[in-house]
């Protein structure tokens, strides 16, 4: 059997952009969302990562794929998010866990699963974010989840020594996705600000984060690495 590409949050935007590259090249893909992958081709596997019920069942169908696979190798990449807008004063604990639950414990949940079942070749990729490293005012939660990713990587890149699998924080800066749109209110004066904070003026488009995703799977010397794909956003 050929190569497993797993994607969480698959049905739109970065996620989305990763399938069709995987796809095309000759994959079998999976998508771990609510909402279908628009890709054809892809299978989607119906989850809510924020319901450990919906999470436990996924990552059963899961291995047993990876064990009808007969040591194919994997790439597992933790895509999905939740982002909230809140503040470090006022953000209640449900709301922080609800972020912590899809952002951190459903990729820790998909990783004791399905690490053990992954042959050499193999890789597990975080899609973090430019806040896995720094913070913005009003959102807090995501901050928080992003640097818990950051840790999450590096951890794994320690205890998977020897295993023939690796890993890397790919962290896209501003880039033109849904929930970035739906976060800023779909305000294109905001939209058009954020792109103007980097040297070429214009948001990432998934497609370039996807072009990261796939590189980085292709290529363990980078293991344990953060890669930032921003076009060189301005600092304050």
């Amino acid at each position: 059997m050929g190569p497993i590409a797993i994607l969480t949050g698959a049905s739109s935007g970065i996620g989305a952009a990763a399938a069709e590259q995987f796809m095309q090249r000759g994959f079998t893909v999976i998508n771990i969302s609510r909402r279908d992958c628009p890709v054809d081709g892809v299978e989607t596997i119906s989850t809510d990562l924020s319901n450990a019920d919906s999470a436990a069942q996924t990552c059963e169908a899961l291995a047993a794929r990876l064990l009808e696979a007969e040591n194919a190798p994997v790439c597992l990449v933790h895509n999905a998010s939740l982002m909230l807008k809140d503040r470090c004063d006022t953000t209640e604990d449900e709301a922080l866990l609800k972020v912590l639950t899809v952002n951190v414990v459903g990729i820790n949940t998909l990783n004791r699963a399905l690490m053990p079942l992954m042959p050499e070749s193999s890789s597990v990729l975080y899609v973090g974010s430019t806040l896995s490293e720094k913070a913005v005012g009003g959102a807090y939660s995501y901050i928080v989840s992003k640097h818990a990713q950051l840790g999450m990587m590096r951890a794994t890149c320690q205890d998977l020594m020897g295993r023939g699998i690796h890993t890397a924080l790919i962290c896209p800066g501003f880039t033109d996705t849904s929930m970035l749109r739906q976060h800023v209110g779909h305000d294109e004066a905001i939209l058009g600000s954020l792109g103007d904070m980097n040297s070429f003026g214009r948001l990432v488009s998934p497609r370039e984060i996807a072009d990261l995703i796939v590189w980085a799977h292709e290529h363990p010397v980078i293991n344990g690495s953060v890669m930032h794909g921003n076009l060189g956003q301005i600092e304050h």
